[in-house]
């Protein structure tokens, strides 16, 4: 629980970038926390999950707290849901495994996604047709600033494409300390996005379990996804974006084999890392930072690159598919 100073982030992030933070402590209960805002009471204070979404470009003049809050529990059930409860330091795999284990239906979807169980409901994190928002039931959260605990249930999060309140309204104001999910008893598959259908085929799986499409899920991600343990990375770097569906159609003229699925409002969402690869940048490597050889959504670094050379290479990225395609891609790691 002591604050220690003048520490590398680098085993903190999985971009593996080495910069300095002031300050860095971690907590592993909730008096912990508070103990360490009550002697820390400078503005800058950062809470680090897994480090999973977060890209550093340059040293954290402030105090990082890394949350190790740990347990998993079963709270109470109905006649359709369990209601689980995850403390936020849990790592997000292990726990969508756990679930798995207990027949607890709804996060098989989500399953290999880097990161801890607190960061879920900040990115309304989501994959192969799901999302947070499909099994949020509420979460405890402990301002930073008044040191008092809310609680936030569905709607307290405005949850939407990657987004959440915690990304914009209360932005770096909360400590997530645990999520309650809502998970069904009898499972409802959603096996019609990506390549899960092909997957699970090609497994020959004769009866369809939560078990099962976890592990397509796993076997697919797997084989385009790079290890944050061998090559530093976040994960998909840009969002899907949501475009007019008349700018679809004008693009599926000059572009007939565009990937689209339909959205909410009439948009199509567009993959992102389709069109990063039509600008030739899958593969494409400077120095140490580069565009990831098997999924151009992935922006890697391969040894030694700075946040900076990564943030410099998503910018080109932007700006080139931009011109292509009259596409503004997003950012869905958060910059430091």
């Amino acid at each position: 629980m002591n604050i220690t100073e003048n520490i590398s982030v680098k085993s903190y992030n999985s971009f593996g970038i080495d910069v300095i933070t002031r300050y860095f402590a971690t907590f592993s209960s909730t008096n912990e926390l508070l103990n360490l805002l009550e002697d820390y009471r400078a503005k800058n204070v950062l809470v680090l999950g897994g480090g999973s979404n977060i890209l550093f470009t340059k040293p954290y003049e402030g105090l990082i707290i890394k949350n190790e809050l740990k347990g998993i529990e079963l709270l109470h059930e109905d006649s359709e849901c369990y209601f689980v409860r995850a403390q936020a330091g849990e790592n997000w795999h292990r726990f969508v495994q756990y679930c798995i284990e207990h027949n607890y239906a709804g996060v098989e979807n989500l399953s290999l996604i880097p990161g801890n169980v607190g960061a879920s409901p900040m990115q309304n994190i989501g994959a192969y047709g799901v999302e947070i928002r499909d099994v949020f039931y509420a979460l405890e959260a402990c301002h930073l600033k008044d040191h008092t605990m809310h609680r936030f249930g569905l709607a307290d999060c405005h949850f939407g494409y990657r987004e959440s309140v915690f990304k914009n309204k209360y932005l770096n104001q909360f400590a997530i300390m645990n999520v309650t999910f809502r998970l069904r008893k009898q499972p409802v598959f959603q096996t019609g996005y990506g390549a899960i259908e092909q997957e699970l085929a090609k497994m020959q799986i004769s009866k369809l379990t939560i078990k099962a499409i976890s592990e397509a899920v796993i076997n697919i991600r797997s084989s385009k996804l790079p290890d944050p343990a061998k090559i530093g990375n976040a994960g998909s770097f840009f969002k899907n974006p949501l475009i007019p569906l008349t700018h679809f159609k004008e693009l599926k003229k000059s572009y007939p084999s565009i990937p689209g699925y339909p959205a909410k409002e009439n948009k199509i969402k567009i993959a992102a890392g389709w069109l990063i690869e039509q600008c030739g940048w899958k593969g494409y490597r400077k120095s140490d930072a580069g565009c990831y050889e098997k999924q151009a959504l992935v922006l890697v670094n391969y040894g030694n690159a700075s946040g900076q050379e990564i943030l410099d290479l998503s910018e080109s990225i932007i700006q080139t598919v931009l011109a292509k395609f009259q596409i503004t891609l997003e950012r869905e790691v958060n910059i430091l």
